[in-house]
């Protein structure tokens, strides 16, 4: 299928997408991204980008084996990648979580797997498109936004958003940052800014109304994260108020090549600073009005916790290496 000449033939090339012949549907992915790479097209306008998600979230609805499948969610997600501005990329994947939110509930548990694979494919490929952009500050403002605006999967103050998506998100963005840092073998990309990356998952466990939601977020993104960044001595001294936890990942990619909020001015960041750092956002955002008392409280409480294994005489400022 050709690419299209205007932004008047979206709405058919929706349909292709949904057609139920695969035949169709796959010419019709062909032709979406030979659509949305055209570097002379303008961005799509939001109606027409909804239109376009209704289609493209169908024709994955109708992917019905592993391989097609597994094939399928790569391309789609790939196509942030090769749409030619970062604009334009961000738009496609605003419009793939708009859809989502929307969609979710629709979603038989048959098929909720693959979704939940889409999902994890759309948000390692969100870290390239920021790694492509050298961790732009505009660029991972406005994907932060995509995540916590109304109708985003992160978002603490709308009640329509599925919680299982704020858990899922919870469950893989550590380990997918992690894979999207190391997928460049020749010279590492420049420093993640954690501080930046992971301010949604902050304020939403600081505001969320759900003590799951809270639960999950401390439990398989925070404790995670700040286990991973323990100065290697430490590693080997379980704190002393609970058990520690049987092969915890180390995301090694992100412990050697993350900063606070700076790439450019902060270099790679050791991780034992980096740590306090991280901690000491948690804890600012935990203190300010919007938080709810009881997260506030949990917040404190394993802010409280965390220190307590800290070297007191280490120095809390940001040390570059």
């Amino acid at each position: 299928m050709a690419a299209a000449s205007s932004s008047t033939d979206v709405p058919p090339l929706g349909k292709y997408l949904a057609s139920t012949d695969k035949k169709t549907r796959d010419k019709a992915i062909k032709g979406l991204s030979a659509f949305l790479s055209d570097p002379s097209r303008d961005a799509l306008p939001k109606s027409e980008m909804a239109k376009l998600w209704k289609g493209i979230f169908y024709c994955f609805w109708m992917s019905d084996k592993p391989l097609v499948q597994q094939a399928l969610a790569s391309e789609l997600a790939e196509i942030i990648l090769t749409i030619s501005t970062t604009q334009s990329s961000l738009a496609f994947l605003r419009g793939f979580w708009e859809a989502t939110v929307r969609e979710w509930n629709s979603i038989d548990r048959l098929r909720i797997d693959k979704y939940y694979m889409l999902i994890r494919r759309f948000v390692n490929a969100s870290f390239r498109l920021l790694m492509k952009t050298e961790w732009d500050s505009a660029a991972c403002d406005e994907c932060n936004s995509i995540y916590t605006s109304r109708g985003g999967p992160l978002c603490p103050d709308d009640t329509r958003v599925p919680a299982s998506l704020g858990y899922h998100l919870a469950d893989i963005y550590l380990e997918e940052l992690d894979k999207a840092l190391g997928t460049t073998s020749t010279s590492p990309p420049p420093p993640a800014p954690l501080s930046t990356l992971f301010t949604p998952f902050f304020t939403l466990a600081a505001r969320t109304h759900t003590n799951a939601t809270y639960q999950r977020i401390q439990s398989e993104l925070l404790e995670p994260l700040y286990a991973a960044l323990k100065p290697p001595q430490e590693e080997d001294e379980p704190p002393r108020h609970k058990r520690p936890r049987l092969s915890a990942p180390s995301y090694p990619h992100l412990v050697e090549n993350a900063c606070l909020s700076d790439p450019k001015a902060e270099g790679a960041v050791k991780r034992g600073a980096l740590r306090k750092a991280l901690l000491r956002r948690m804890f600012d955002i935990a203190s300010e009005q919007d938080t709810r008392d009881a997260n506030r409280r949990k917040l404190y409480a394993l802010w409280k916790s965390q220190m307590e294994d800290e070297d007191s005489s280490g120095d809390t400022a940001i040390d570059a290496s």
